[in-house]
């Protein structure tokens, strides 16, 4: 992947758009139809509660509510990092939202230094996402967080 071209492109699709939504369902589709070897790619942000509720995404009807810590998405929010899981069947607290899912990556959105939301996308294959996949992708998440204000979130922080 040329992570390098897909940045640009991602910065020139949300430049100038000052709503927060309207840039998630982008970036959300941009993901979708860009990444190879992916059948869902979207947000899930935090509520009061601590909870990730669905957000913008692609692919299969899913979860709409991941209880606060729980699930690949949790752990990601939780411990403010990038997971990645090469068999999501093999991961003890998986969240089944799609059972087409095999490998999974999830990058959490911080503001204020806290998670207020994850991006997550799930390939049908194991062991999709390399080492190169998953800085690429934080590059991208990183022009996402660089091109929205987080205070604009549906929820708060």
């Amino acid at each position: 992947m040329d992570y390098d071209t897909l940045v640009a492109a991602l910065e020139g699709l949300l430049s100038g758009e000052p709503d927060f939504l309207a840039n998630a369902a982008n970036f959300a589709a941009f993901l979708y139809q860009e990444l190879p070897e992916v059948n869902w790619a979207g947000f899930y942000f935090a509520n009061a509660a601590g909870d990730l509720v669905l957000g913008p995404f692609n692919g299969r009807p899913a979860c709409t509510r991941l209880p606060h810590g729980r699930g690949v998405c949790g752990a990601a929010a939780a411990e403010r990092r990038t997971v990645v899981v090469d068999d999501v069947h093999a991961f003890a607290d998986h969240i089944v939202c799609d059972s087409a899912s095999a490998s999974e990556i999830v990058v959490p959105l911080i503001a204020d230094g806290r998670a207020y939301g994850v991006v997550d996308i799930d390939s049908p294959r194991a062991a999709r996402f390399t080492a190169a996949d998953r800085d690429g992708i934080e590059r991208l998440v990183g022009a996402f967080e660089r091109a929205v204000d987080a205070r604009r979130a549906p929820v708060p922080i």
